[in-house]
């Protein structure tokens, strides 16, 4: 058994728990570590013991019969969604249950086999072997005290199934008789999570500490006993103790509502350009939907570290809107010392002064469809193509892969000798441009970066082109480039502005079902032209993308509410160098996920977004105020909790408040 003695000192956020009579509060002076922060992530000092405990049979999928252990008769206290949610697999396994709430969930009990009890003698009478706690954070304490310990026998187990742990061990400890058995537990789960997943409680996290277990053989095992049912569906047991849980969840579980709750404010809408990224921020703003504010409030208040990562958070950010502004900066004292030169870098779509830049949005917008080509095994000399490809880094050679093995010709040009690496894919490699253009190639296939990409159009040798040449860019952004094309072209070229809505990590399982953006600019109207542009976007049709096409303004909207705010979450919460845990939670997997993907993009590429769409603004302050906002409801429910702790409710001192201008207190 885990001696937890040494971990009582570290309780500092609320010694009131500890030292003061149960109906105490937190300390305003509790609050000053505010000035202590900084952005450096906790340093793990204390290692857990992981055990996987593997099901004994041929088929795992088969779970272990559940009459190899005797059943258990478990009172549930708290019957609502999570008690009920639990409640199913107890008595799935066979498990004798009682139940008992304020709310009369009786029907719901008759269905699923549970006694259901509305008065708390009449079920502690009954002597269960387990009362298991199914509160919420904030209602624990109350409950604990009208619980009538005097009904039950005296070594009776009691189970916790609390986000937070020292907390609850504190509580136990403090309340619980102590020759009453505590086993603090967190199933890493619920209702949501198991249904999305379809397995079950398979590979889910059931995190528990035995706090205080009696020694005498019949104890130990019921402990056991009650640990199995987890086991037996799949859990992967994960035993430490609850000061730890608490460090990790506060790194993992609390940054995760914290991320769901600002993107829940923010209003984020699926799109037709939806990236997987944003499906996945999406998924965990609905999710988080379901859970009550409640239980994030209580995640915030009962874990002492939980106030730590807020503001490491917020400092992030504001990291992260430093970096951005101080770029935009140097490019403004660019233009103002150096000339109207730059004027374009600035005001790329040329509109100084034009305040609707923040709102714009096309008024012919076409809707997104399926692009419907008709589609045959291979390429026919009439529709391939001779393709050139300008700047053939790992976007370029990413797209050029699938281009050369559906039969097109492929050349390939960039201001970096990738000679090695194109004839691995049969690509033609020419290291003068004037040179390829010579070639006089179908398409031109501008793969450069965003900030780039008007220096490589002011560069090219038009004049060595076919007049009518197709001119087709991959930016992330496309107002942008469709603009510079329109500046910069000869009007008798084509233009295509397209944006793949992957990449090569996303990508490399094939572009089936994959969103393939584009707007047909400028299209001559020959057959020939038409026909032209057609077979280039039959590449992505050939790949299973999904084809939209839409107007450049309506991408870039669309853009800033979905890929601009996906990967600004990213680059925050890189910024807190967030590590895997012991405890992590499938939201905060996706989260993990989300930065190594953002990681991988260059910080140019972010700048590009921001500073290139117009629309990217707008989202980054609706950010800031999202997060002050949920910030503002967390510290004004705290601010009320001490008040009560200071003034109670003494109709004297509201009185007194109210006269002296200090009613806001309430």
């Amino acid at each position: 058994m885990i001696s937890h003695s040494h971990l009582l000192p570290h309780y500092s956020l609320f010694p009131n728990l500890l030292t003061k009579p149960p109906h105490s509060f937190p300390s305003l002076s509790s609050i000053t570590m505010l000035s202590s922060l900084s952005l450096r992530p906790p340093n793990p000092t204390t290692t857990c013991r992981l055990s996987i405990s593997a099901v004994s049979n041929d088929n795992p999928l088969n779970p272990k019969p559940v009459n190899s252990i005797p059943p258990l008769q478990i009172a549930i206290i708290g019957f609502g969604n999570y008690g009920q949610f639990l409640a199913e697999t107890l008595v799935s396994q066979g498990h004798i249950l009682f139940a008992y709430s304020r709310s009369d969930h009786s029907a719901a009990a008759r269905r699923l086999g549970v006694s259901f009890f509305t008065d708390l003698h009449d079920l502690c009478e009954r002597h269960p072997d387990v009362v298991l706690l199914c509160t919420s954070i904030l209602s624990t304490e109350n409950v604990l005290k009208t619980l009538p310990f005097q009904r039950l026998r005296r070594n009776t187990l009691f189970v916790d199934v609390l986000s937070v742990k020292e907390f609850a061990k504190t509580l136990l400890l403090q309340y619980l008789p102590e020759d009453f058995d505590t086993l603090c537990t967190h199933p890493m789960f619920g209702p949501q999570s198991v249904k999305s997943s379809n397995r079950g409680w398979r590979g889910l996290r059931f995190v528990y500490d035995k706090v205080r277990i009696g020694e005498d053989s019949s104890r130990v095992s019921r402990c056991e006993d009650f640990l199995a049912i987890f086991e037996r569906e799949g859990c992967e047991m994960v035993e430490m103790s609850c000061a730890d849980h608490d460090r990790y969840a506060a790194g993992s579980q609390f940054i995760t509502h914290t991320v769901g709750r600002v993107l829940d404010m923010l209003k984020l809408q699926s799109t037709p350009i939806n990236t997987k990224g944003y499906e996945a921020l999406l998924d965990l703003a609905e999710n988080t939907r379901g859970d009550s504010f409640d239980l994030y409030y209580g995640l915030f208040v009962y874990n002492k570290n939980s106030l730590e990562m807020l503001e490491r958070m917020d400092l992030a950010f504001q990291a992260l809107r430093k970096e951005l502004f101080g770029r935009l900066h140097g490019v403004v004292r660019k233009q103002l010392f150096e000339g109207e030169t730059q004027r374009a870098l600035v005001f790329p779509n040329g509109h100084e002064n034009d305040a609707s830049l923040d709102t714009i949005r096309s008024k012919d917008v076409i809707l997104k469809y399926e692009y419907n080509a008709e589609l045959s095994s291979s390429v026919n000399d009439s529709s391939r193509l001779k393709i050139g490809i300008i700047g053939f880094g790992n976007f370029g050679q990413f797209l050029a892969k699938t281009m050369v093995r559906q039969g097109h010709t492929v050349l390939a040009y960039s201001r970096t000798d990738y000679t090695d690496e194109a004839a691995k894919l049969g690509v033609l490699y020419i290291p003068d441009i004037d040179d390829l253009f010579e070639e006089h190639p179908e398409v031109i296939l501008l793969c450069t970066s965003i900030l780039s990409t008007e220096k490589v159009l002011k560069s090219l040798p038009f004049q060595r082109l076919k007049r009518s040449t197709l001119f087709v860019d991959v930016l992330s952004v496309k107002e942008f480039p469709r603009n510079s094309f329109l500046q910069t072209l000869p009007q008798d070229f084509d233009i295509l502005c397209t944006h793949p809505m992957f990449g090569p990590e996303s990508g490399k399982n094939g572009w089936k079902g994959l969103s393939f953006v584009f707007d047909k600019v400028r299209i001559g109207k020959d057959d020939r032209r038409t026909s032209r542009c057609d077979s280039f976007l039959d590449i992505f049709a050939r790949e299973g993308c999904f084809m939209v096409e839409m107007s450049c303004a309506e991408h870039d909207w669309h853009a800033a509410g979905s890929q601009f705010i996906t990967h600004t979450v990213g680059r925050v919460l890189e910024k807190l160098s967030l590590v895997s845990t012991p405890v992590d939670t499938k939201g905060y997997e996706t989260l993990l996920k989300l930065v190594e993907n953002t990681a991988g993009d260059s910080f140019d590429l972010y700048y590009g977004l921001f500073l290139y769409n117009p629309n990217a603004m707008e989202q980054l302050e609706r950010f800031d105020l999202a997060f002050k906002s949920l910030k503002k409801q967390l510290f004004g429910r705290l601010h009320r909790l001490l008040h009560k702790q200071l003034f109670g409710n003494d109709r004297d001192t509201q009185i007194m408040l109210e006269t002296t201008g200090l009613s806001t207190f309430r």
